[in-house]
């Protein structure tokens, strides 16, 4: 009997899949900085064909920068604490880079994978990422807390993820990524993004909650070679400083095959759906229906741009290629606490249309306030590098729209059906403006409860 459970303890050392950091040294008290430990335990993990890397409930453990292998699961229980540490100087600097110009200060980052296949972070804990403004500033460095690179087969699932110092993740070149059910809230520092996904493919992220400083899910294509594609966003809210959904601005690659349903928008401070090809990529073929936004200036805002936003962008500005076949079906947006600016804005580039865009089923409520000075406005700045000067393609460049419902411009082939648009506030513009809009085509619809059978065309 004795020889029977010896062997049994020893085969159970040998095989086992669980591996505790405090089992590898860790102390998890929350003071002790536990990096090599929670290192030492992942390498066992992937050496002896994989398993779970346990953050044990009930404690804190420290880091700086880990790396993250092939078929580790970090698990986080319930309870526990992943706690990044508040010395950049525990932070490796072979954690690649980040890919927006001019801004190096983020490139570190806390949790790394390279070349990792079948990874996963799970569990009802927490990842803080400790990046208060006394910690982590744009001279001291501010680290991201997750990046991953030419990475596949990856899952984060439950866990809560919090306290960033710049983005929450960044995901480069990565195919089949799972989200789910987790929550992500970045608040305690500046360009606090959500979730980033630059050159992925086979992406599916469900059942999640973000609360950010910056753009809550970014989909982007910062190499020509690495397109982002086969996307699928589906039951999540969004509450964020900047955009809900962010689908661009790095897009030197090609960006297609996206869907996202059945989400909510509360108070974001720019844009809910925030589209912008400007660097040479292709992006088409997106499907955004049953979306519930409140307090969501620009529901939609569409921008066919010209901008060099990658750092490893050449001198000479990439030639214009295509932004095609949008569909936005199923929305009701309730703007009625926002001011005068919170109409649907799509926007191309003389010669260089968006085409084939279908608005369907929308209702909206905004606060009106237009003045007939607004309804006259007819000089908008265009979206070219010129103009932009080297920033990027916001709205403060327009300025007040001269619709409160709609406003399209140089765009080829836009239908729009069964929408209805109410002001709180008398308005003096228009439902719906064109300017340079070919082939435009509106049935059904309404603005405070009146048929609109026609826009008003500028510019043409």
């Amino acid at each position: 009997m004795k020889k029977c459970l010896l062997f049994l303890l020893i085969s159970t050392s040998i095989y086992a899949k669980d591996f505790d950091v405090r089992d590898f040294g860790a102390k998890a008290d929350g003071v002790s900085l536990d990096t090599q430990a929670v290192q030492a335990a992942i390498d066992a993990c992937t050496k002896n064909g994989g398993g779970k890397v346990v953050i044990p409930a009930g404690k804190t453990v420290l880091i700086g920068t880990i790396y993250l292998k092939d078929y580790v699961t970090l698990y986080i229980e319930n309870g526990a604490t992943l706690l990044g540490s508040s010395d950049i100087n525990n932070y490796a600097t072979d954690t690649h880079k980040n890919m927006y110009k001019n801004e190096p200060h983020m490139d570190r980052c806390l949790i790394f994978a390279k070349g990792a296949t079948s990874f996963a972070i799970e569990g009802y804990g927490t990842i803080d990422g400790n990046g208060y403004f006394k910690n982590f500033t744009r001279e001291t460095g501010r680290p991201m807390l997750i990046r991953f690179i030419n990475s596949n087969n990856i899952h984060i699932k439950d866990v809560t993820i919090k306290n960033p110092a710049a983005w929450t993740s960044a995901w480069l070149y990565c195919n089949e990524i799972v989200v789910e059910g987790i929550k992500i809230h970045s608040r305690a520092n500046n360009n606090g993004d959500g979730l980033d996904f630059d050159g992925c493919t086979n992406v599916r992220v469900s059942n999640s909650s973000f609360d950010t400083s910056d753009d809550s899910i970014c989909i982007q294509a910062s190499l020509q070679d690495k397109p982002s594609k086969n996307i699928v966003i589906t039951n999540c809210t969004f509450t964020s400083k900047w955009a809900g959904l962010r689908i661009g601005l790095l897009s030197r690659g090609d960006i297609e095959s996206v869907t996202v349903s059945n989400c909510t928008f509360n108070d974001i401070d720019d844009s809910g759906l925030k589209i912008q090809l400007n660097e040479g990529g292709e992006m088409k073929n997106m499907i955004f229906s049953n979306l519930v936004m409140k307090n969501v200036p620009r529901p939609i805002f569409m921008t066919f741009a010209q901008q060099k936003a990658c750092v490893d962008a050449p001198e000479v500005m990439y030639p214009m290629k295509a932004m095609h076949h949008f569909i936005f079906d199923g929305i009701i947006a309730d703007n009625s606490d926002l001011d005068k600016n919170s109409a649907i804005f799509i926007t191309g580039m003389p010669d260089h249309y968006i085409t084939d865009i279908q608005l369907n089923n929308i209702q909206m409520t905004v606060s009106g306030g237009g003045t007939q000075k607004d309804a006259e406005k007819t000089a908008f700045k265009e979206y070219t590098l010129d103009v932009l000067n080297g920033w990027w393609p916001e709205f403060h460049l327009v300025g007040t729209l001269p619709a409160y419902g709609i406003f399209a411009r140089h765009v080829k082939g836009i239908s729009i059906n069964n929408v209805q648009v109410n002001t709180m506030k008398e308005d003096q513009r228009s439902p719906i403006v064109f300017d340079d809009v070919i082939n435009g085509n509106i049935q059904n619809t309404k603005a405070n409860n009146f048929l609109v059978n026609k826009a008003k065309y500028i510019n043409q």
